[in-house]
C-alpha cells in the first residue's frame, strides 16, 4: 500500500499518494462544468495544476457563493480527484436557510476526456460534467471595427428579454423609460446573443445594492454601491472575483453611472464613468453567474436581478467584426 500524505489522509480520508502517478496529470488544466439541477441554473469552473506531483493545487468557481477560491484541500487517490471546502452552503442542503459552516466534498474522474463527478454535502448530491476549457485566440488588438449598434432596451417594456429561471416571478418593471427590479428578482437574459462586442449601459443603484452585467452570459462585470471604498475584485468595475479594477470610479448611491465595456475573445476592457478601470485583461474563465459552460458560442447579455435593486435606462450593444 502506498504511503499517504498524513494531513490529507486525516482531512479527507486519504487522497494523495506521495509518489504521484503520471496518469494523474490528465486532471491538469481548466474545466468548464455543467451542473444539472444546480439551484440557480449556474455552471461551475475548475482549474487544476500540479496533478501527478506533490504540488497539486486548484481553483474553483461554484457552489456556494460567487468567488474564485483557492482550494484548501485537494488530492488524487486511485484515479479519483477530490477537493473540499468548509463554508456556508446557503441554498444547499436539507434546510436552505441554515447558514452554519458545513463540509462539501467534490469528487471526479476523467472518463473519455470528460470530467465526471459529484458534489456531496449532508446527504445532498449534485452531478457535474466537465469539458476542457477552449483556447480562444482572438485579442482586442485593433483588428476590429464596429457594426451597427443594437438597442437591447426600448424604454417601454421587456421586449427582447427573457427570465433565466422559468416558473419564477420576473420581478422587473418598466416605468418612465427606466428598467427596475425588485430585490431578489429573476435574472434577465437578452434574446439576442453576441460574440465580440462593445456594450454601453447606464445604471443606478441604491445604498448597499449589488447587481452585475454578464457578457455572453458567462463573465460578470460587477455592479456594486461602493463609493469611496478601495478597489476590490468584488467591487464596482471588477471582472467579478477575477480582475481587480485599477481604481474605484464609482459614484455615490442614487446617481446614474455609465459602463463602456469591450470583449474580444477573452480580452475584456471596462470604462466606468469615463475612467478605464480594466484595460484588455484576460477572462481566464466564467464567473459565478455563468449559465452556459460552452465558451465557444455567442451568448446573451445577462442582467443580474437576484441580489439588490438596480435600474437601467440604456443598454446598447455594438457588435465588433474584423476589419
Amino acid at each position: 500500500m502506498k504511503a499517504w500524505t498524513l494531513a490529507m489522509a486525516a482531512a479527507v480520508g486519504g487522497w494523495v499518494a506521495e509518489d504521484g502517478r503520471a496518469a494523474d496529470a490528465e486532471f491538469n488544466g481548466r474545466w468548464n462544468l455543467t451542473v444539472p439541477g444546480e439551484p440557480k441554473g449556474r455552471c461551475w469552473w475548475l482549474e487544476v495544476t500540479g496533478a501527478g506531483t506533490r504540488q497539486i493545487k486548484g481553483k474553483f468557481v461554484g457552489a456556494p457563493g460567487g468567488g474564485m477560491d483557492e482550494i484548501p484541500k485537494i488530492g488524487i487517490s486511485h484515479g479519483e480527484l477530490a477537493w473540499e471546502f468548509e463554508r456556508k452552503y446557503s441554498n444547499y442542503g436539507p434546510d436552505a436557510l441554515r447558514q452554519n459552516v458545513r463540509r462539501g466534498v467534490y469528487k471526479a474522474r476523467v472518463i473519455e476526456g470528460r470530467l465526471l463527478g459529484r458534489f456531496e454535502m449532508e446527504g445532498v448530491g449534485l452531478k457535474f460534467i466537465g469539458v476542457r476549457a477552449p483556447v480562444i485566440l482572438e485579442k482586442d488588438d485593433g483588428a476590429w471595427r464596429e457594426a451597427p449598434p443594437v438597442e437591447l432596451f426600448n424604454g417601454r417594456d421587456l421586449a427582447g428579454w427573457r427570465a433565466l429561471m422559468p416558473g419564477q416571478a420576473l420581478g422587473w418593471t418598466v416605468r418612465d423609460g427606466i428598467l427596475t427590479n425588485t430585490a431578489g428578482a429573476n435574472n434577465l437574459l437578452s434574446e439576442k446573443t453576441f460574440w465580440n462586442f462593445a456594450l454601453h449601459a447606464e445604471f443606478r443603484v441604491g445604498s448597499k445594492s449589488n447587481s452585475g452585467i454578464g457578457l455572453r452570459g458567462r463573465y460578470e462585470i460587477q455592479i456594486l454601491e461602493d463609493y469611496g471604498q478601495p478597489p476590490d475584485t468584488h467591487g464596482n468595475g471588477a471582472l467579478y472575483s477575477r480582475v481587480l479594477p485599477t481604481l474605484n470610479a464609482s459614484r455615490p448611491a442614487g446617481e446614474w453611472q455609465t459602463y463602456d465595456i469591450r470583449i474580444v475573445g477573452r480580452t475584456v476592457s471596462v470604462v466606468l464613468n469615463g475612467k478605464t478601470v480594466i484595460d484588455r485583461r484576460e477572462a481566464e474563465g466564467p464567473t459565478a453567474i455563468a449559465m452556459d459552460a460552452d465558451e465557444t458560442k455567442p451568448g446573451p447579455v445577462f442582467l443580474q436581478g437576484d441580489h439588490g435593486s438596480v435600474e437601467f435606462r440604456k443598454i446598447t450593444v455594438t457588435p465588433l467584426v474584423r476589419k
